[in-house]
């Protein structure tokens, strides 16, 4: 069996994709509640499951407390998968991200100086900032507070099992 578990946050949101293995353990360690289950049944000498199909965390994990990470995913977040450039919005593997000031003049790589882009707008900019390349800037980078939850990534290259449906949104 080959079965994959969507994980939610505590507040019923798409969380990530673990292992039915995964899911199982943590059922029985109290840490998740399955909410949905497969058909087909886990068996062992002493027990018989369903395999789980949409389980739910019953609390917060520490990475939900403590700011948010800088990464490529929470800037694409940010900008709301939007190219901060020419404002079309589009798919995340459509995008990367872009130094304002650029390394070459001496920018870092961090939340005050990254935006989203898309690949047109980001080689039209090459190594020059927004005003050298006659480009304006939709919004300037800050570092969020907080994020929303973000999507499932792959979930839109794939069909979802038919007992996620309830749980994403495609």
């Amino acid at each position: 069996m080959t079965a994959q578990t969507l994980l939610l946050t505590p507040w019923m949101v798409p969380h990530k994709i673990i292992s039915w293995q995964t899911a199982v353990t943590m059922s029985f360690l109290g840490k998740v509640e399955v909410i949905e289950e497969y058909d087909d049944v886990i068996r062992s000498p002493s027990v018989a499951i369903r395999a789980p199909a949409v389980v739910r965390l019953k609390r917060p994990t520490l990475g939900m407390k403590r700011g948010v990470k800088f990464s490529r995913i929470n800037v694409l977040l940010r900008d709301g998968f939007r190219c901060q450039y020419c404002g079309v919005k589009k798919a995340a593997r459509e995008l990367n991200y872009d130094h304002v000031i650029p390394r070459v003049q001496g920018g870092v790589t961090g939340w005050d100086n990254i935006v989203s882009s898309c690949y047109a707008c980001n080689s039209m900019k090459r190594g020059r900032t927004p005003e050298e390349a006659g480009m304006k800037l939709l919004r300037a980078p800050v570092k969020p507070k907080w994020l929303p939850p973000a999507p499932v990534v792959g979930l839109e290259e794939r069909r979802i099992p038919e007992a996620w449906a309830g749980y994403c949104v495609t």
